[in-house]
């Protein structure tokens, strides 16, 4: 993943565009590209601000730490079910997750899920 130019590039390139260059001559003179100053000037003259956005993280997990007690209460009622059926089941009651955010719920907060075998064993003296 490609990082973010440094703050002070920036503040130069808005400080040349607001003493008059045009974006395409301020890109030029400090080697970027016209889009990357039209979208820090934007910032700038928007927001008021030259430093860049942070990058990367996680984005979601906020939505689905809100819902702990149903998430909880849902898998302790039935704690056989598969993440698909719980995923299912937590959609019918208002919270649409995704089968991959429950496992890292469950792992973010310890919860093992114990495992129940699929099959009996075979009688045939394997052990």
């Amino acid at each position: 993943m490609a990082s973010a130019l440094s703050v002070d590039l920036r503040e130069r390139v808005v400080a040349a565009i607001e003493a008059g260059a045009s974006r395409r001559k301020a890109a030029r003179r400090f080697e970027v590209s016209p889009a990357s100053t039209v979208r820090w000037h934007g910032a700038f003259v928007q927001e008021c601000r030259t430093q860049a956005k942070p990058m990367g993280g996680d984005q979601r997990s906020h939505a689905i730490e809100a819902q702990t007690d149903l998430i909880r209460r849902t898998y302790e009622a039935q704690p056989e079910l598969f993440l698909l059926e719980l995923r299912d089941r937590l959609a019918q009651r208002g919270l649409r997750v995704g089968v991959s955010s429950l496992s890292r719920f469950f792992k973010r907060h310890g919860i093992t899920r114990e495992k129940t075998p699929a099959t009996p064993p075979s009688r045939n003296g394997r052990t």
